[in-house]
């Protein structure tokens, strides 16, 4: 049982009644203290349960697909992660002390209406990664499926948009799964998490073993990674796009992991628990990625990276239920926690009193669909190379401001009532902070030549990269960097408007 209790210093608490607010409603309302019963390991299990998940799995063998070997891709992540981990760590200290979920706090720099420009971005990446991680659960029911029923993919085997029938029947029932989930509110994953994480951490366990024993030991697979080589390319060639990569795997949450940590017990409890779940998690389940997909070279003399794949090749009823489960729960505990819970407040913060949560979490698994998934991973290269670091862009800028003003301009402090006052402190007069859009501008506007080459070049990988291609590898970077200098620049002498206000 933990023992760790919240301490005034922790939080802030919201005293007035701002209930009739146009920016309020009961979802996007601080928490309350009693609210706060997130302990430690609630904190790691999310991280667990969102690390956990096939594309995590997969990642690795990109970047060995590309010319790594499988220590270089391991370092690649670990070092991404923990990247990423520290303004991950600096945003959900507003969302701890405050009880304020991500929208919400960047009123505060984005100002009342301005904020919807940051939290719409958020909620289109988070609509895509939707999309995609219900993409890869419904093929692996659509396997399970046709191994149990044998008619299941004769009977359905007429082709939708370049898809089997069967397929898209699976998917769409994945789909309805989670859409029932949604209605259940954000209290649940909490639960879901928790019990889901010993059974994905046992899981990728078990497939290490079988893999390691199949193929005559753990050594013997990680000599055979060499196979995965698919490009020749020097280590310091790939490292700055696999880093980024690494980075904007996870850059999404680094926005808005104060829709998490409004319920955690403590600031202790948030660092500590996102210190412990994050990059251990992601670089273990990588390497387990990388470790099973060399093994298969060596039982079945072909690589296969998509463990629904490797699942199609067991004969054994019982053991196909197992695999599925845990590919099941990978999938849903990863995209309610990470694609669900941000969009639905971003689209709630759009009409607080039109959009509840569950509203905005059934417009998320709309879009999901209409972003079309199974072309965002159509191959490895390009959801590295362009999905990944692309969006990587557009979230470092966006967390520069944000750190830039929670943490030098503020000094950590609030007026909570004034984020619910559509004339209040962080109004800016026209409800926008013009200071807050022009950095965010600006600073993307370097890596947005890159981006358009990557995107228009099969794979995502330029042949002959120019200065400006160079620049969009390290997208993540320098957006960041250039959205937390330009913001201070343009914000360090403001007098008179929010960055003076203090909490309340």
């Amino acid at each position: 049982m933990s023992t760790e209790s919240p301490t005034q210093r922790d939080f802030e608490e919201l005293h007035t009644d701002v209930s009739h607010s146009p920016l309020w409603n009961a979802d996007l309302a601080p928490t309350t203290i009693k609210e706060r019963t997130w302990s430690t390991w609630n904190i790691a299990a999310l991280w667990i349960g969102m690390s956990v998940v096939i594309t995590t799995y997969t990642l690795a063998g990109g970047f060995i697909e590309a010319g790594m070997n499988w220590w270089q891709a391991m370092v690649t992540i670990l070092l991404g992660n923990t990247i990423v981990l520290i303004p991950m760590i600096l945003n959900a200290h507003a969302g701890t002390k405050y009880g304020v979920s991500f929208p919400v706090l960047s009123r505060a720099a984005f100002g009342t209406k301005g904020a919807n420009i940051p939290a719409m971005l958020r909620a289109i990446v988070a609509c895509g990664w939707f999309g995609i991680q219900t993409w890869i659960g419904g093929t692996a029911i659509d396997v399970l499926l046709g191994y149990m029923f044998p008619a299941w993919n004769a009977a359905l085997s007429s082709v939708v948009l370049g898809v089997a029938l069967h397929t898209w029947v699976a998917f769409f029932l994945f789909w309805g799964i989670q859409v029932f989930i949604i209605l259940k509110g954000v209290e649940g994953i909490k639960y879901l998490e928790t019990w889901s994480a010993p059974l994905l951490l046992i899981g990728g366990l078990v497939v290490l073993a079988w893999a390691a024993w199949r193929a005559g030991g753990l050594g013997r697979v990680l000599t055979e990674s060499t196979t995965l080589q698919k490009q020749q390319n020097e280590f310091w060639t790939i490292f700055p796009g696999a880093l980024t990569a690494s980075v904007g795997y996870w850059a999404t949450l680094s926005l808005n992991i104060p829709d998490f940590t409004r319920y955690a017990r403590s600031q202790r409890s948030q660092m500590l628990g996102q210190a412990l779940g994050l990059p251990l998690t992601m670089t273990a389940f990588a390497f387990i990625g990388v470790a099973v997909t060399s093994a298969t070279v060596l039982i079945y003399g072909v690589a296969i990276p998509n463990p629904v794949d490797l699942m199609a090749r067991f004969d054994n009823v019982l053991i196909i239920l197992f695999a599925t489960a845990v590919i099941f729960a990978a999938q849903l505990t990863t995209n309610m926690a990470a694609n669900v819970v941000s969009p639905s407040n971003d689209f709630s913060n759009l009409n607080p009193r039109l959009i509840s949560y569950v509203t905005g979490g059934l417009i998320t698994a709309v879009i999901g669909i209409l972003m079309m998934p199974w072309k965002l991973m159509s191959s490895m290269s390009a959801y590295i190379f362009t999905w990944l670091i692309g969006y990587s862009g557009l979230m470092g800028a966006i967390a520069g401001i944000l750190i830039c003003d929670y943490w030098v301009l503020r000094k950590r402090r609030l007026d909570l009532a004034g984020l619910f006052d559509p004339n209040g402190p962080y109004s800016y007069g026209n409800g926008v902070n013009w200071r807050a859009v022009v950095a965010l501008v600006v600073s993307i506007a370097p890596v947005v030549p890159g981006f358009i080459r990557a995107a228009t070049t099969p794979n995502g990988q330029v042949s002959n990269p120019t200065f400006l291609d160079h620049l969009y590898t390290y997208a993540w970077f320098v957006t960041f960097g250039l959205g937390f200098v330009i913001y201070y620049a343009l914000s360090r002498d403001s007098k008179g408007d929010s960055l003076n206000a203090t909490h309340g």
